[in-house]
């Protein structure tokens, strides 16, 4: 069997598949969500010897230390995957939720219901909790889901999947559900991009290339997430303590994901109050400073940045500085060099809160808050899917209800149209 005949054969059963989930209660889904926590933990010890191989294969094939440390399996992160599947069993159900409903005059009762997606594609790469989670969410929306993983995460994406699998079917879970693409051959993702007769929506989590490649090849549609050019920008009224405490984190606290701050404006009037201190918070940090000349003034260890820094995502400890004449230069900045993922203002003045929160497009607009919560767990809704920085279908970190469309349901008594 060729690739593209393998895809189309994963295509059609998780079709069918799709079918089935949508008989199951939500108690049912629930049970079973409990089921693949439970497979997780017994099977914790397999999973971290599969972890193991990808890990030495990745530092062989010269992997970034961001990279390694995405596709590692600790305690503590197969800890956070069981969390989540129990954490997304107890939240509520969306499918089949009334979102609204009126009567027509002439007695025709309508209403507008969530209702699954159908079978969801996930192409994905490093992360391999990814796997559960997509998985979860998919589950308790009703949605089959086909998971394609990166070759440096296949022993550790086969290894999650199987456990679920195996625990989920022992409670009812639907087979070819929950696929995972066992293959690496690239030729398996322009085919999972083109299943327009099986395959509903395609979601991308990757860098800026696997995303691009998925767009132009895909006939199926795309919600993407994108790269996070996360910004953070001190306002003249800024607290300085809570400020250098804001940029520490959303710069140092994790800085190889899509939510860490890879820019900080600060504005002209406190910049030699504020940028000293910051760049000795990040010297002790190992955080490699770009920036304009008024910042390399300010913290002689910053080299020069170029155009071509402020469209970065490092997903490194490197951070663009750029000081900023007004509120005005900041949004400006934010809304051009940016990705409509997570930006935040620093600020003790309210005009300048509700100026920053109107004008700035992005998907998630912190006020004093650090943007490493842009995150759905940190949300309170559970795993999440990713996020998306489209604004159609879904905008932000992606949970249940943002896994389902809607269906118009329309109840009569016999009419009929004249």
């Amino acid at each position: 069997m060729n690739t593209q005949e393998q895809m189309q054969q994963i295509g059609q059963a998780a079709k069918q598949a799709s079918r089935h989930l949508a008989r199951l209660s939500s108690r049912k889904k629930n049970s079973i969500l409990e089921a693949m926590a439970d497979a997780l933990e017994a099977n914790r010890s397999a999973i971290q010897e599969a972890n193991a191989k990808d890990l030495a294969a990745g530092k062989e094939a010269g992997l970034a230390a961001a990279m390694l440390d995405r596709l590692e399996l600790n305690d503590a992160r197969i800890d956070g995957m069981i969390k989540g599947l129990h954490d997304v069993a107890v939240l509520n159900d969306p499918v089949g939720e009334e979102i609204t409903a009126w009567n027509r005059p002439n007695g025709l009762h309508i209403r507008k219901v969530r209702a699954p997606i159908g079978v969801i594609g996930i192409i994905f790469e490093s992360r391999p909790n990814v796997t559960c989670d997509a998985a979860a969410l998919c589950f308790k929306t009703s949605n089959a889901v086909i998971l394609r993983g990166g070759k440096e995460a296949i022993h550790s994406n086969l290894a999650i999947a199987k456990a679920l699998q195996e625990g989920g079917e022992e409670k009812g879970l639907p087979a070819h559900a929950i696929q995972l693409v066992p293959t690496t051959d690239r030729e398996a993702v322009r085919e999972l991009c083109r299943m327009t007769d099986s395959l509903d929506l395609i979601i991308p989590r990757g860098g800026e290339s696997l995303i691009n490649a998925v767009i132009e090849m895909a006939l199926v549609p795309v919600i993407k997430h994108y790269k996070g050019i996360c910004h953070t920008y001190i306002d003249a009224s800024a607290d300085l303590e809570m400020a250098w405490a804001i940029a520490e984190n959303a710069k140092c606290q994790r800085p190889g994901v899509c939510n860490a701050m890879e820019t900080l404006l600060v504005h002209k009037e406190i910049a030699a109050d504020f940028l000293p201190k910051m760049g000795a918070l990040f010297h002790a940090q190992n955080v490699k400073l770009l920036g304009d000349s008024t910042c390399c003034q300010q913290i002689p260890s910053a080299q020069p940045a170029s155009e071509e820094d402020w469209y970065k995502e490092y997903l490194d400890l490197t951070l663009s500085i750029r000081v900023v004449d007004h509120i005005e230069s900041a949004i400006e900045h934010i809304n051009h060099y940016g990705s409509g993922h997570s930006d935040a203002i620093v600020t003790q003045d309210d005009t300048s809160e509700k100026q920053f929160l109107a004008e700035v497009d992005s998907s998630s607009v912190y006020v004093n808050a650090s943007t490493r919560f842009t995150d759905g767990a940190e949300f309170g809704m559970g795993a999440e899917i990713g996020i998306s920085t489209d604004k159609l279908h879904a905008r932000g970190p992606m949970g249940l209800e943002e896994l389902t469309t809607y269906k118009f349901v329309i109840e009569g008594t016999g009419q009929i149209r004249e």
